[in-house]
């Protein structure tokens, strides 16, 4: 299977094999090989990428949840990371429409239950390429949340001090 990603605003392509028990994953062509165990809901992961002679294994605790259509918050070792799966569709079938929509609004969601923080942006601010835009704080971590792409804050639902659930909307970028 091979698929294309969004990970904080950089593509990514990610082609993966299951054979014999092992999965192999390219990642932007580069390999590795990764045994798999899921244990209460968590994925336990043990990652060697190298050659033989000079592989390096590491191990990560892996959960996922979903963002949205098509959209999903992976937390590695308990840090959230807002993954796109990028459907790509043929040449012919796309028209200016799709190309509008998908220059439309994004929203900016909470990755699980927590605590707004900080706010970092209000509406009609411009923003940048991973530029933080809410501070959540949850299971006794800050994360900030970035934008993925150039844009214009549209709406600010965060507010300081309040309390989220995983999902919830808090900034609107067009």
């Amino acid at each position: 299977m091979t698929v294309s990603v969004d990970v904080d605003g950089r593509r990514l392509t990610v082609e993966v094999i299951h054979r014999d028990g092992v999965f192999l994953v390219s990642i932007d062509g580069r390999q590795h090989e990764a045994d798999v165990r899921e244990i209460d809901g968590v994925m336990s992961l043990l990652v060697r990428s190298g050659t033989a002679s000079n592989a390096v294994a590491r191990s990560y605790e892996v959960s996922a949840a979903s963002a949205g259509a098509d959209r999903r918050v992976i937390h590695v070792d308990s840090v959230p990371v807002e993954v796109a799966i990028v459907r790509s569709r043929p040449s012919w079938a796309r028209t200016s429409a799709s190309h509008a929509a998908a220059a439309g609004p994004r929203q900016v969601v909470a990755p699980m239950p927590g605590k707004i923080v900080k706010v970092l942006v209000k509406a009609g601010d411009p923003v940048e390429p991973r530029q933080g835009l809410v501070v959540v704080e949850a299971m006794k971590m800050e994360n900030e949340l970035r934008a993925r792409a150039a844009g214009r804050v549209v709406d600010v639902r965060a507010i300081e001090g309040a309390s989220v659930e995983a999902g919830a909307i808090l900034v609107i970028l067009e």
